[in-house]
């Protein structure tokens, strides 16, 4: 059986070193360590698509060894600027992961230097908290093109026959001046359209309606930038004929959003 790809809704900044925020976070941290034991074997690596690292006129892949860390967010406490996932890079999924979208024709570099951002690194320590599978970063793309993105998530599709498992990571609500109660509404007129969204049996057919995000309720109030939905629309590239599940759903998240996540096999 090959991975499955994930869409998760990975929640606001350093949570899982926050003791005083993890009861108000039990639904998202069950989901998260529930995935481990939902996948047909353990992945000899992680290929992680973040909604934190942006590139223009194509992507990046991560290609250190060891990356460093990224503290990616502003005005928690100063132990979370010391957190380490020291999980290693694996320079050989970059270079395949290169090669794959060269062949489709999608513009991609390396960058040897960066770290994992909180995009990555937060859902990562909750699933695999030993931090020994191999993870790799790669960016997306400025313009947010669901059709470009879609492209780019179809020609990662063959690492998951090579046990990689593919995670966008983002979340289904990201409107920072409208969470908590303030969301409420928004966030569960829109969470509605998605899960419907993604209710047909391909990629493609899910495509056509994903592709018109902006026509969805509440749109552009969920997501006045889309950054936090683009790895939705690489994810559902790679799941090619296999149907999507929600894999966690909630409706009090931050005081009041409807936040989901979803699995394709």
């Amino acid at each position: 059986m090959r991975q499955p790809v994930y869409f998760l809704s990975h929640g606001g900044g350093p949570w899982p070193w926050m003791p005083e925020v993890l009861d108000a976070y039990a639904p998202l941290t069950a989901a998260l360590q529930a995935i481990p034991a939902a996948l047909p074997r353990r992945p000899r690596a992680i290929l992680m698509v973040s909604a934190h690292w942006i590139t223009r006129g194509g992507v990046l892949l991560g290609s250190h060894p060891r990356p460093g860390m990224l503290y990616d967010y502003y005005g928690f406490p100063a132990h979370t600027y010391e957190i380490r996932y020291p999980a290693p890079g694996s320079p050989d999924l970059a270079a395949r992961t290169a090669e794959l979208l060269r062949t489709a024709d999608i513009p991609v570099d390396f960058d040897p230097e960066r770290g994992f951002d909180h995009g990555a690194f937060v859902p990562a320590h909750v699933m695999f908290p030993e931090a020994d599978i191999p993870m790799v970063q790669l960016s997306i793309e400025r313009s947010f093109d669901p059709d470009w993105h879609q492209r780019l998530g179809a020609a990662l599709a063959p690492l998951r026959d090579e046990d990689v498992l593919i995670i966008g990571s983002g979340l289904s609500y990201h409107n920072l001046r409208l969470f908590g109660p303030g969301g409420r509404e928004p966030s569960a007129r829109f969470d509605a359209w998605l899960r419907q969204a993604l209710a047909p049996a391909t990629a493609a057919a899910r495509h056509e309606r994903l592709r018109n995000w902006e026509e969805a309720p509440a749109a552009r109030i969920a997501h006045p930038m889309e950054d936090h939905l683009v790895p939705l629309f690489v994810a559902n590239g790679a799941s090619g004929d296999g149907p999507a599940s929600l894999c966690h759903h909630e409706t009090e998240a931050a005081g009041g959003l409807t936040v989901s996540s979803f699995r394709f096999d």
